[in-house]
């Protein structure tokens, strides 16, 4: 596991317990593939952050900050360790806490939401449940949710919109936005704000 690109590309990143559920970097360098430009600048929300490879690749590619939210110890450990190795900690900021505890406070807005429990255990379902009842998205912003492909369920949800799926081997990528960009006709407010399908090829 390793930064793949930016101003810490190249570094190996220490690994987390095995209570999280790890990115390849297959599948991490695909989806900042898929993100592109609009990762620059952006504030990234990494829940069950693991070891932290997702936010990390996205501060090292030009994230303006990134919060890291996990509760397990030796994820946390790593965490710390890998955000000191590869000199982003100025833009970190780590929280220990319960993913839904973390939820239920007053939202704040991030362009970059990604969600990877551990499998099996249907938590990414009610942390979308929580993310769509509050105003944690930004106007044009982005949830990624990391599944296992037998994990999926279409959601009933008010205010977040599935967009986009990709499939990389036991990997599912979701891909998620706000309702309120799409126009009458269901199509995306802006491309230019918005994941186009141009862009997700």
């Amino acid at each position: 596991m390793r930064v793949i690109s930016g101003v810490a590309k190249g570094h190996p990143l220490k690994a987390a317990g095995a209570a999280t559920r790890p990115i390849t970097d297959r599948v991490k360098e695909n989806l900042f593939n898929i993100l592109g430009a609009r990762i620059v600048d952006a504030r990234v929300l990494d829940l069950f952050a693991g070891a932290g490879s997702v936010g990390i690749e996205a501060l090292s590619r030009g994230a303006r900050a990134a919060t890291f939210v996990e509760v397990d110890r030796t994820a946390l450990n790593a965490i710390r360790a890998n955000l000191e190795a590869t000199r982003l900690a100025d833009r970190a900021h780590i929280v220990r806490r319960d993913v839904f505890k973390f939820l239920r406070d007053t939202p704040e807005p991030y362009d970059l939401i990604y969600v990877a429990p551990p499998q099996y255990q249907g938590l990414w379902m009610g942390t979308l449940a929580l993310l769509d009842q509050g105003a944690w998205l930004s106007e044009c912003g982005v949830v990624v949710v990391q599944i296992h492909p037998k994990e999926y369920k279409e959601l009933a949800l008010t205010n977040l919109v599935l967009f986009d799926q990709r499939k990389y081997g036991s990997t599912m990528l979701c891909f998620y936005r706000r309702a309120s960009e799409r126009k009458a006709d269901g199509t995306p407010s802006s491309p230019s704000s918005s994941i186009t399908s141009a862009s997700l090829v």
